[in-house]
């Protein structure tokens, strides 16, 4: 991983930062008004933030139990070898996995974190069975349960 950049942000960025994480569907007129700025250097703002990565993406947050993801498991993942080869082929493989929604390269007693997402315990069963079983170079997948959602990511903190 290459280190960004941290860039320098003022007040303005800031607000528009964190008025656009609350609801990316506001428009820049609604931004605007809240910074107490024109639309014109609102939508520049906005765009410099985007061009320079700040804002990576613009997504919908969608209700996991509406569409069916009632089970939500982390897993942690030992490699048999762990030169380049096969830390690269690992995560090409994880990839392609759809219930895999996040995947972390971690320092410690593993060497992967996966969230999943699935619709019960049978289709974890089926996922680590059909799927996950199937990659090569696995030594070790110990898994965790979520009982209860507590706090889920709402954005990041920011500030000066």
């Amino acid at each position: 991983m290459q280190k960004k950049e941290i860039l320098s942000l003022d007040a303005t960025d800031v607000r528009i930062l964190q008025l656009i994480q609350a609801n990316a569907k506001l428009t820049n007129k609604e931004i605007a008004s809240r910074v107490d700025m024109s639309i014109t250097p609102v939508y520049e703002r906005i765009r410099r933030l985007e061009e320079k990565g700040i804002i990576a993406a613009y997504r919908a947050e969608l209700d996991r139990v509406h569409l069916g993801y009632e089970l939500i498991a982390f897993c942690n993942i030992s490699l048999k070898e762990h030169n380049k080869t096969f830390l690269d082929r690992f995560e090409e493989e994880v990839m392609k996995l759809d219930e895999v929604i996040e995947c972390y390269h971690i320092a410690g007693l593993f060497d992967y974190l996966l969230k999943v997402a699935l619709k019960d315990m049978v289709a974890y069963h089926n996922f680590i069975i059909g799927k996950l079983a199937t990659i090569d170079n696995i030594g070790n997948v110990q898994s965790m349960f979520v009982m209860n959602e507590i706090k889920s990511f709402q954005g990041y903190n920011i500030h000066l």
